[in-house]
């Protein structure tokens, strides 16, 4: 068994990984510097668009996550991208986009990459937009969608205890629920406005400016959208020629403790102050589907500034 072949089978069990092993066919890759395990089990909320806490990543190292895929015409694109530069990423799902691609799903674990969860549907609501119990029934439903792509089978709880709400619109009962059952909550510490239709080039300026600005993080973006496809393999290569290194998320296994950062006084969550000013079209589009049972929901959510 080669080396890193090894390494993929074992990273689940190991804590912080340097990933020192050459890429193959590409002796220039980026790479993956090195792997943290991330405890789900006292109430994780991490990512200081919405959160005050965050992964305790040193100057320089990014996590790249991926919402809202599968999807065959661009998570494909986005995986090759990842596979040439040996770069592994956490990929947060729509379960109802798992069950119409599971080879996609399959693909991601066999290539390394850590699979979470997003919902089943996504709803343009949001999860706030919902009630309590459709919430919660619509999110197990994407818990059993994704695992049952992933691995043929679902039990009562993910295999893997992340999940990232879709518009990152929590609540705290939903929270306190998740909590409960040991299921961090992911949230993002910047992202590349990549749901803003924009040309590949501007999606990239765009997210490497701010990550020049903010220096390392926890990077949203989208593996549905085109213009993020056309640009992943560019930005990995700019990632490289700055000098930023790639951090992976893999759950931790047992009662470890994850290194966090807590953010500076006076911070004030972004992605609230968001949710708040789409709110009126949020309710205006709930208006709209309980005029018209049995619709498929839309799978985004309202206004150009709704952030996942």
């Amino acid at each position: 068994m080669n080396r890193l072949l090894l390494a993929a089978l074992l990273m689940p069990t190991l804590g912080t990984l340097a990933m020192a092993e050459t890429c193959p066919g590409n002796p220039d890759a980026l790479g993956t510097s090195r792997s943290i395990e991330v405890s789900t089990k006292h109430d994780l909320r991490i990512g200081q668009k919405t959160y005050p806490q965050t992964l305790a990543l040193e100057k320089g190292e990014v996590v790249l996550t991926f919402d809202d895929g599968p999807l065959p015409a661009t998570t494909r694109t986005v995986l090759d991208a990842l596979a040439h530069e040996c770069v592994k990423a956490t990929f947060f799902l729509v379960g109802r986009n798992s069950k119409a691609s599971p080879d996609l799903v399959k693909r991601e674990l066999r290539e390394g990459h850590t699979v979470g969860h997003h919902s089943f549907s996504h709803p343009a609501v949001t999860m706030a937009g919902l009630s309590d119990s459709a919430a919660r029934a619509d999110i197990e439903r994407g818990f059993q969608a994704d695992d049952m792509a992933a691995y043929g089978s679902a039990g009562s709880e993910p295999r893997v205890p992340f999940f990232r709400y879709p518009g990152f619109a929590d609540t705290p009962d939903l929270n306190s629920w998740l909590n409960g059952r040991g299921i961090g909550i992911f949230g993002a510490d910047l992202w590349a406005s990549d749901w803003v239709e924009m040309t590949p080039e501007k999606t990239l300026d765009v997210l490497m400016t701010r990550l020049r600005h903010q220096g390392k993080g926890i990077v949203l973006l989208h593996d549905t959208r085109h213009q993020t496809a056309a640009m992943v393999a560019r930005l990995l290569r700019q990632l490289k020629a700055e000098g930023f290194r790639i951090v992976h998320m893999v759950p931790a296994q047992g009662d470890t403790t994850t290194p966090l950062d807590t953010a500076p006084a006076g911070w004030t969550s972004e992605t609230e102050a968001i949710i708040r000013k789409n709110w009126p079209a949020i309710l205006a589009i709930k208006k709209r589907e309980e005029q018209k049972p049995g619709q498929p929901r839309a799978s985004s959510a309202a206004g150009a500034e709704k952030v996942n």
